[in-house]
């Protein structure tokens, strides 16, 4: 069992009287606006677990995670909440050159209300801001302009395409049912291999109504309708308060050595980069 008013509490939402459309758009939009797609444990050294309740009480203490923390998460909180929920098998697709399917390295959501089915997904990082409908089309969301089609990787399932100025290609998911227990071996491989993007780039990332915030490593973007500003970050104490405003996220936990080291090791590379000749 969660605890389905705290984590209304953390969104600012009030417990909805009925699982309606409305309050599943109002329930997205808190969620994506205050809790950051983030993978600072995996910096930290801290290994996370991605079962449910894990993850509602990391949401519960100011922090967030990736689509199978948030996701997995989010999908508990509306399933209590009365809503219809299944969960996917998905796959992200990092460019247009990437293969295209159901690798499961994401975890999506769907939402069958009133006789119709809708996309639900707070763990794809800057993505969508409410939920998307089951129905082939172009759907805009602030700034931003979404596609969703059939797939044509993966028999019976769906494609989200991304903005162009999105943060990937697109996402296809399969149409069966999953467990959250059945990604647990990707996010072993996700938050701990030297290949994995999490492992390599720290990162968050926060959407709103106009647009996304996006941190990684020391640079620091705001991306919306007027385009993209980027500053890099040359300092620990602006960088933990960018964390802490920008983000949201409570650092209390994390005591001053390790903040030290994990500054170091995050300036460290980006220099490392810059010299490298990719800033």
């Amino acid at each position: 069992m969660i605890d389905v008013d705290g984590y209304l509490a953390v969104l600012g939402v009030a417990r909805p009287a009925a699982p309606t459309a409305e309050a599943l758009r109002a329930l997205h939009r808190a969620q994506v606006e205050r809790v950051a797609y983030e993978n600072l444990d995996i910096h930290l050294g801290r290994p996370t677990g991605i079962g449910a309740e894990e993850s509602v009480a990391r949401i519960m203490r100011g922090r967030g995670g990736y689509c199978f923390h948030l996701n997995g998460a989010f999908g508990t909180l509306l399933t209590a909440l009365g809503y219809d929920v299944t969960l996917h098998r998905a796959g992200v697709q990092g460019t247009p050159e990437d293969p295209a399917g159901a690798a499961g390295d994401h975890l999506a959501l769907t939402v069958r209300l009133d006789g119709e089915r809708w996309l639900v997904d707070t763990g794809l990082a800057g993505g969508m801001y409410e939920p998307l409908p089951l129905l082939e089309g172009s759907y805009s969301q602030g700034p931003f302009t979404y596609a969703m089609a059939p797939s044509a990787a993966v028999p019976g399932g769906w494609r989200f395409t991304h903005d162009p100025r999105g943060a990937f290609a697109a996402m296809d998911f399969a149409p069966g049912p999953v467990e959250l227990s059945s990604f647990a071996a990707e996010h072993v491989r996700l938050s701990t291999s030297p290949e994995s993007g999490f492992v390599r780039v720290l990162t968050a990332q926060l959407r709103d109504a106009k647009g996304v915030d996006v941190l990684r490593g020391c640079v620091l973007r705001r991306i919306d309708a007027g385009g993209t500003d980027e500053r890099t970050i040359d300092s620990a104490d602006d960088w933990y308060n960018v964390l802490a405003g920008v983000f949201r996220l409570d650092l209390t936990d994390v005591d001053a050595p390790a903040r030290a080291e994990l500054w170091h090791r995050v300036h460290t590379a980006h220099q490392e980069w810059e010299a490298a000749g990719q800033g």
